[in-house]
């Protein structure tokens, strides 16, 4: 809450809202839809049917040219239907408590708790991507957030941490930290408040949590492996989630998207953002390497970073000697590294 009071600087129309017909709205749009993408629609929509009667005597053939481009149009449909139930069989009254609210068609316990916590201060956890990736790096945990044990399990945690005095302003403040600094790729860790006691970044699974027990099969996939040496030992960890290699070992990992072109100064960045790093040396960036899989291609690179002292965020690797090394398993993709290392 402190961070969100002198830090947060992120805008959007719909914070600090408190009519639920405005809430809903943006809550439905933002489903499946980046919100950059999502608030030239919002925008539209408020401007054309600033309120839910007005919405309500809209012709069909309007709102879905309103809608036009924004897919999933089972939304669209869903908005009239509800904006249509609230119009004529509430007397244009939306509903006041959660469980009314998550009766309405189209509206899940997400959507719920958003218009509830935000419109009426009532105290249910918004638990969104962001929510489940905070408290997932915190607290280190691993369960998959996509099962149906997983997502009990995170919303069970989200109100357990819920402020209930200002349930609103906490949800907002806790889902805008996700999103701009525990970032699903290359968050801010080493200016993070929470740095301190976060559990992934002492034991270096920032870049793994959280977990999803559905794992994509993904055709190319970039792996960036950087090799830590201190004190003529060198960082390993071991792969524990349901994907490609369980249980082989491996230096730290940041898995990316798509290709990164790196250089010194990118790396420094990356030692620096997300690690804390400011006293390292590069000592070799090797050439692309790449793996055939059945179904899929890993491509990557190697850095081999020398370091002078032992940062926090890595003090939960395994360090280990060379010789021990040699007496671990590693997928074919790093062996096949060690033999040619350029």
């Amino acid at each position: 809450m402190r961070w969100n009071s002198q830090s947060n600087k992120r805008k959007m129309p719909w914070k600090g809202e408190k009519d639920p017909y405005k809430i809903w709205l943006s809550e439905i749009i933002l489903q499946q839809t980046r919100v950059e993408q999502g608030l030239a629609y919002y925008n539209r929509f408020i401007e054309k049917y600033p309120n839910i009667l007005d919405l309500a005597n809209a012709k069909d053939e309007q709102v879905f040219k309103l809608w036009e481009g924004l897919g999933y149009y089972s939304r669209c449909k869903n908005i009239l239907i509800t904006a249509r139930y609230i119009a004529f069989e509430l007397g244009g009254i939306f509903p006041t408590h959660y469980e009314e609210i998550l009766q309405l068609k189209g509206v899940g316990p997400y959507t719920a708790a958003a218009i509830a916590s935000f419109a009426y201060n009532q105290p249910y956890a918004v638990v969104d991507g962001n929510v489940f990736r905070v408290i997932a790096r915190y607290f280190g945990k691993d369960e998959p957030t996509d099962s149906t044990t997983g997502k009990f399990l995170f919303t069970k945690w989200a109100n357990e941490l819920l402020m209930v005095k200002e349930p609103g302003l906490y949800n907002q403040a806790i889902m805008d930290f996700g999103a701009t600094v525990c970032k699903p790729a290359l968050p801010l860790c080493a200016t993070c408040i929470l740095s301190e006691n976060c559990t992934a970044l002492a034991f270096g699974k920032v870049n793994v949590l959280p977990v999803k027990s559905k794992v994509i099969q993904k055709k190319y996939r970039w792996f960036y492996y950087f090799i830590f040496q201190l004190n003529g030992k060198t960082a390993i960890m071991q792969r524990a989630n349901k994907d490609i290699w369980q249980g082989l070992h491996e230096f730290y990992l940041y898995e990316s998207s798509k290709e990164i072109k790196w250089n010194n100064t990118s790396i420094d960045q990356f030692l620096h953002d997300q690690l804390g790093i400011e006293d390292a040396s590069i000592i070799q960036i090797s050439t692309p390497k790449k793996q055939q899989l059945t179904h899929q291609q890993i491509n990557g690179q190697f850095f081999e970073i020398k370091l002078q002292s032992m940062p926090s965020a890595l003090s939960g690797l395994q360090w280990m000697n060379k010789s021990a090394l040699k007496q671990l398993a590693f997928p074919r993709f790093i062996t096949a590294y060690f033999e040619d290392p350029l």
